[in-house]
């Protein structure tokens, strides 16, 4: 009986995953934010090629000469610390080796080489030079392709004339034809359905809708399928996920975080901002800048959550105010390094301690942007109007006064006046309707300074509606300040090269407007090749978050201008995006497999046909609770423990803490909540198997899956057929029936009927949409 369960199980998600080839962006990220700064500050005067003398034949300036190492041998053996002389020297534990001269090293900064060389010593490529002797090259700097304004393009000739469906089409066949390629045949319509509805709303088709749109022989019915599942209520649940990866979106922060507000009503409000399709640059907008915006109504500040919910480090004020300094700086670090990577697709952050290595960003537009958020302080904001806020705080002192006087008269039982003073609290909430509404975090207009109180002691100031620009801080160093830097944008992607100085409070109004107007050749591109990522497997840009030197070039250029050009002209509409990439040939084509093309193009870079993808986590969660029919589809409101069997919500809103992940999100694939995530990588691993065949979850939807088959049909053949309709989209095949009929025995037993639905529930077919 369960040599055919493990057949079904050994199918497992797909073939393992192997060790990265080239270091992840990530990797190169840690490396230009942390790991340079401090060779070049500690390393650098006795080992690289500007020394004054080359000590000991090492040089750190690049990857080859560290492999190659000195007069002692190879510095690095990448993924080994042990056994790395680099390591061995900083720590100081050879009494023969120890560097660097002038002093140990931290065991912080011993710490992040260490993590480098377990990363694999990722180290970026020859540099592009973007400087000369008097700075970086400005003029020559903008002419960077994702600089340059977006623009329609004139549609190349093709041969097959008949395949393209629009515009997409033209661009994508041309480069095939190039390579003596032709496109796949299209997609089965079931295919289709169930390929479009996990896209869009991130469930399975019913097999009533199947059936419904292979009977509608209509010649816009797809067009009409997709319009469908654009206005579906579970539309903005999907898209919205998508978001929450980038905003390194959490439930549960820190301990110590400053907020106290609901973090859910972020996510509920970038679900309704899906829903509602609100442009693209209002969305940018509102999620740095709703409080000061002039037409935001009260429950846009729920979108400063972006900010608001940003990583906060504690800050121990019995240390030295320039530790604090420090903790604080790395605060600007990592929203400018989200910002930046979100919305522009730059790594703006390695330019904290020098000017960008090779993309044209200074020193000074690192701090010109620290000053928005030195200027700005994460904190709970209100949704209610001005009115209502004043009157819920009014409310709060006096119930905050009363509970004081309860505290006092508990310890002295005076039980009647504490009685009397819990329902005079209790007439308080009810005579102020909006009492219950809860704060979110967001973000005010108030700067911090780091000052000092005393011998090794620090306190912080806040100075409300006090904006200020920072100082530039020499090597990434708060202690050792440079010139103060004025609020402003980016200057490559300024008029002239000239940015202006922010005027406005923090100037975060005018960074979120900067991005979507000076920026916009970036944002456009950035968030079209994001949704097209979604919907293919893979974007037309390789990095999706990098769109600068080092980030890979786009396989389409044409097309992406042109998408990109059009998508402007439609108003930053994500369903108009949506609708054109779906409404392509390239996209309606069937993922199967030609072995004379895959020789050709083995990634599939050309699109020849459409790539196979699994299930996202959430997706195949609710999925499996859709056809058990357990989904419910109750939408907003506060997170739900995953772990919670009666939790039978879609998985968006499983409570996610930002460092302790469920089991279910930690082994397949959930992005890590405390930095924002580009890209999902998808492994295969043991531990995901295990969790498929002994997971009780899976054995409370099995379970529910045959209850629910009992209940819709009466015989064991029609209940077989049901099972495949309502799990692949599509009729068992004879050798399915075969087999099933043969496992379950007759007269089947319950136990067999069970391990048939989870075998159904874990197999392959079921975790991959093709």
């Amino acid at each position: 009986m369960w040599r055919w369960l493990k057949i079904f199980l050994t199918i497992g998600f797909g073939p393992a995953v192997g060790a990265a080839q080239t270091p992840s962006r990530a990797d190169l990220d840690f490396f230009e934010s942390k790991v340079r700064p401090l060779v070049v500050k500690r390393c650098h005067e006795c080992h690289s090629t500007q020394a004054k003398k080359q000590r000991g034949g090492l040089s750190l300036d690049n990857r080859a000469a560290i492999l190659a190492g000195g007069d002692t041998g190879p510095a690095v053996v990448p993924g080994h610390p042990e056994k790395s002389l680099l390591i061995q020297a900083v720590r100081q534990s050879n009494s023969k080796l120890q560097m660097p001269r002038n002093g140990k090293l931290t065991p912080k900064e011993i710490n992040l080489l260490e993590d480098w060389v377990r990363r694999g010593a990722p180290y970026p490529g020859p540099e592009v030079k973007v400087s000369h002797k008097n700075g970086i090259d400005w003029k020559n700097a903008r002419k960077f392709w994702s600089f340059q304004p977006p623009a329609v393009q004139k549609l190349p000739g093709v041969k097959h004339k008949a395949w393209p469906q629009n515009r997409i089409d033209h661009f994508l066949l041309a480069q095939m034809e190039k390579r003596d390629l032709a496109p796949t045949r299209p997609a089965d319509r079931r295919v289709l359905i169930r390929r479009a509805t996990f896209d869009l709303i991130g469930l399975p088709p019913t097999p009533d809708e199947v059936d419904a749109f292979l009977k509608d022989r209509r010649p816009d019915a797809y067009a009409l399928l997709v319009d469908r599942l654009l206005a579906s209520q579970q539309y903005g649940e999907r898209w919205a996920r998508f978001w929450l990866d980038l905003a390194r979106y959490c439930d549960i922060g820190e301990p110590w975080a400053e907020y106290k507000g609901q973090p859910w009503l972020y996510r509920d409000w970038v679900v309704r901002a899906f829903q509602n399709d609100l442009p693209f640059d209002q969305f940018v907008q509102k999620q740095l800048a709703a409080d000061l915006m002039p037409n935001a109504q009260p429950r846009d500040r729920a979108a400063l959550g972006f900010i608001g919910l940003s990583p906060q480090y504690w800050k121990e004020l019995l240390l030295d105010k320039d530790v604090i300094k420090g903790v604080v700086a790395e605060e600007w670090e990592e929203r400018i390094y989200t910002v930046g990577s979100t919305f522009l697709g730059l790594t703006i952050a390695c330019a904290r301690c020098h000017d960008h290595k090779f993309d044209p960003i200074s020193t000074q537009d690192y701090y010109a942007l620290a000053g928005v958020f030195a200027s700005s302080r994460p904190a709970d904001v209100s949704l209610l109007s001005e009115v209502e806020t004043r009157a819920v705080k009014d409310a709060q002192a006096k119930i905050q006064d009363l509970q004081g006087r309860i505290k006092k008269a508990s310890k002295t039982k005076e039980s009647a006046k504490i009685a009397a003073w819990n329902a005079e609290i209790e007439k308080i909430k009810a005579a102020t309707p909006a009492f219950a509404r809860a704060l979110t975090p967001g973000v005010i207009e108030s700067s911090l300074f780091v000052k000092a109180d005393g011998p090794n002691r620090t306190k912080l100031e806040y100075k409300p509606g006090t904006a200020r620009d920072v100082s530039l801080q020499i090597r990434g160093n708060p202690a050792t300040p440079g010139p103060v830097v004025p609020r402003r944008f980016l200057t490559v992607l300024s008029p002239d090269g000239k940015p202006k100085p922010f005027t406005q409070g923090s100037g975060r109004l005018e960074l979120a407007r900067a991005i979507v107007t000076e920026g916009a050749p970036l944002s456009a591109r950035v968030i079209v090749n994001r949704v097209w990522q979604q919907h293919f497997g893979a974007g037309l840009v390789a990095t999706p978050s990098d769109f600068g030197t080092q980030g890979a070039r786009p396989s389409h250029p044409e097309l992406l201008d042109d998408l990109t050009g059009r998508f402007l002209q439609n108003r930053w509409s994500i369903k108009w995006l949506h609708r054109e990439i779906m409404l392509s040939a390239a996209y309606q084509q069937a993922s199967d497999y030609d072995a004379k093309k895959q020789a050709v193009d083995p990634d599939n870079h050309l699109l020849w046909r459409m790539n196979r993808r699994r299930l996202d986590v959430e997706a195949w969660r609710d999925a499996m609770l859709a056809v058990a029919g357990n989904l419910d589809l109750k939408q907003g409101g506060p997170p739900v423990e995953l772990n919670d069997p009666k939790n039978n919500r879609r998985t968006l809103y499983g409570k996610v803490k930002r460092r302790e992940l469920p089991d279910l999100l930690r082994l397949f694939d959930f992005p890590d909540p405390t930095t924002h995530s580009a890209t999902r990588v998808p492994t295969a691993t043991p531990l995901q198997q295990l969790f498929t065949l002994n997971s009780p979850f899976l054995q409370q939807q099995a379970s529910a899956l045959v209850k629910r088959l009992k209940a819709e049909v009466t015989n064991q053949d029609a209940r077989i057929r049901r099972a495949h309709e309502l799990l692949f989209g599509r009729m068992a095949t004879d050798q399915e029936f075969r087999l099933a009929r043969e496992f379950l025995g007759n007269p089947p037993s319950e136990q067999a009927w069970l391990q048939y639905a989870h075998v159904l529930l874990g197999s392959n077919e079921f975790a991959f949409v093709d």
